[in-house]
């Protein structure tokens, strides 16, 4: 996902270089959709939450049809409390069970 530049300086404000045992370590990054072109990326530490627009559209290898769109830096946010891609956060799974007892 490309970033403008005003993006990218706010962002890289706020990475590290990544230590060792990087959770993409080894990891090739495309230039595009159907690209063969491999980027050259520097691993960062995971430690800064983003907002992010997604189209929920995924193709049969499970990759997201359309590219993603960066928001916002979300520093307000702890890395700890985003939950991982298929799990509930506690205050969504709350929400829901509040919304479905007031029904």
């Amino acid at each position: 996902m490309p970033l403008r530049p005003e993006q990218a300086r706010q962002v890289s404000e706020h990475l590290a270089a990544a230590e060792h045992e990087h959770p993409w370590e080894g990891v090739l990054f495309a230039a595009a959709w159907g690209s063969r072109d491999v980027l050259d990326a520097t691993l960062v530490r995971p430690d800064l939450v983003a907002e992010i627009s997604a189209d929920r559209s995924i193709d049969q290898g499970g990759v997201f049809r359309h590219p993603l769109r960066f928001k916002r830096s979300r520093l307000d946010v702890a890395v700890e409390d985003v939950p991982t891609f298929g799990q509930a956060s506690a205050s969504a799974a709350a929400a829901a069970a509040a919304a479905a007892a007031a029904a």
